[in-house]
């Protein structure tokens, strides 16, 4: 699979802080992709220099088929964290402006936008000012607005911001829609949970240094897993079996800690042939356990 995104030991400097150190990452063409930090952890700086708006100080960023970021405005969409909308404008106006400034003439813009508010469920806001609307229909419409021209490369810096349930739903279903559509999405966020939903890959992001990367099932696969075990006998000392780092055993119920890559079946076959076995289930690490744990290793580092 080719790449959308290739970074190269990016950098970007502000006075003495260092927003972005030394970063390097891909972006598979196609898929879904997250980014995770803490607030100031150095993910809108990156998502601003990959679509141009920022250029590195040191390394490079090229998108879509190697090209500088500034070169291919008119294939990327970017939906920045702040309300981009001007308070004054009327719905319609607003989304047509902004697809004029990504290369769509006046009347394809706004054809395009009443249809595709109104497909959203804000054709009744199409003639209201953009200050009227609510936190959630107003990130709809610039979701709207950043993709009216149809881009290869959809960039969202913290999409789901204010949102209820309802309106976050939304957002994750035009994310699904975007990558069925072929397109690239990238989106930063510290809702882990979202990112768990439709990610492919994920990045964390952590003083401007990256932490964790890779697909999604990967990065999971790497984190420590545990196996709960309901048993009936004397099982011994859990941690002696293989692949067991630790064990929180009271007696017929017990936690077993495995290290990275155990093989679970190997350890359900030395159990059996110590104990009657009620229960065995594995559990796998959450995104949420695997970002908490990054970045607090982080903080206790620095």
């Amino acid at each position: 699979m080719s790449n959308a995104i290739s970074i190269e030991a990016a950098s970007k400097h502000f006075g003495a802080h260092t927003a972005v150190d030394k970063l390097s990452l891909n972006v598979p063409a196609g898929s879904i992709y997250g980014f995770l930090g803490r607030n100031g952890a150095g993910k809108t700086t990156t998502l601003r220099m990959i679509t141009g708006i920022l250029d590195p100080d040191g390394g490079s960023v090229s998108v879509l088929d190697g090209k500088a970021p500034r070169d291919v405005r008119g294939r990327t969409g970017y939906l920045p964290e702040e309300n981009g909308l001007y308070k004054d404008m009327q719905v319609l106006d607003m989304v047509t402006y902004f697809g004029q400034l990504r290369g769509l003439d006046r009347r394809e813009a706004r054809a395009r936008g009443r249809t595709r508010l109104a497909a959203a469920g804000l054709e009744a806001s199409i003639n209201a000012k953009c200050n009227t609307l609510s936190k959630g229909m107003a990130q709809k419409v610039q979701v709207i607005a950043a993709v009216l021209h149809d881009p290869e490369l959809v960039v969202l810096d913290e999409p789901f911001s204010g949102l209820d349930p309802v309106n976050s739903e939304m957002v994750l279903g035009l994310i699904r829609q975007f990558k069925r559509e072929g397109r690239t999405v990238i989106f930063s966020t510290h809702v882990v949970e979202h990112a768990e939903q439709i990610c492919d890959s994920v990045v964390i992001i952590d003083h401007g240094l990256r932490k964790v990367d890779g697909p999604l099932a990967e990065v999971k696969a790497r984190a420590e897993r545990s196996v709960i075990v309901d048993y009936e006998g004397d099982a011994g000392a859990f941690a002696s079996l293989p692949g067991v780092v630790a064990a929180d055993d009271a007696g017929q119920h017990a936690e077993l800690r495995l290290a990275p890559g155990a093989d679970t079946q190997v350890i359900l076959k030395a159990l059996v042939e110590r104990v009657r076995i009620r229960r065995f289930d594995t559990r796998e690490a959450t995104l949420k356990q695997i970002f908490l744990a990054t970045v607090e290793d982080a903080h206790d580092a620095a």
